[in-house]
């Protein structure tokens, strides 16, 4: 007859962990280091909407250029986003305010839905699913970070 034994630990207790754990970077400065080194499409923006941090492979989705290029502009001239009508017409302001990047910070819930966006004139708009989580330093809401994934 096998016989099994469960083992129970505390990690989380500040006396048991590691000096390496209790190094780690607080709030978004660790989710902007994580971005930068993803494989994935995704960002992270603060609260005022501005870029800190953003993959390569997003910016090769969006054709925003090298990252670098990106970090410190807005969120919404970065990216041109239009709607899923025929002609696409760029979203204005109450409509952006519901894209999950900005309704996670409004709302500091997850959010998810569709994006169009235009990576650059003349290029047909880039369709993806876009989830969302807010981020937070501390107690404060600090922004969020969205990965996403293109509907083909």
């Amino acid at each position: 007859m096998a016989h099994v034994e469960l083992s129970l630990s505390t990690p989380f207790v500040p006396q048991a962990r590691t000096p390496a754990e209790s190094e780690f970077v607080p709030g978004v400065d660790r989710w902007t280091s994580a971005v930068a080194a993803a494989a994935e499409p995704c960002l992270v923006i603060d609260t005022s909407t501005t870029i800190l941090a953003v993959s390569v492979s997003c910016c090769e989705l969006f054709g925003l250029g090298k990252p670098a290029e990106s970090i410190g502009q807005p969120l919404g001239s970065a990216l041109r986003m239009i709607d899923f009508t025929a002609d696409g017409r760029e979203l204005d302001e109450s409509d952006a305010e519901k894209i999950p990047p900005l309704l996670a910070i409004r709302s500091e819930r997850l959010a998810r839905g569709l994006l169009r966006v235009v990576p650059s004139p003349g290029q047909p708009p880039v369709t993806v699913d876009a989830i969302t989580t807010p981020l937070l330093s501390g107690e404060r809401l600090a922004g969020s970070l969205t990965f996403f994934a293109p509907i083909r």
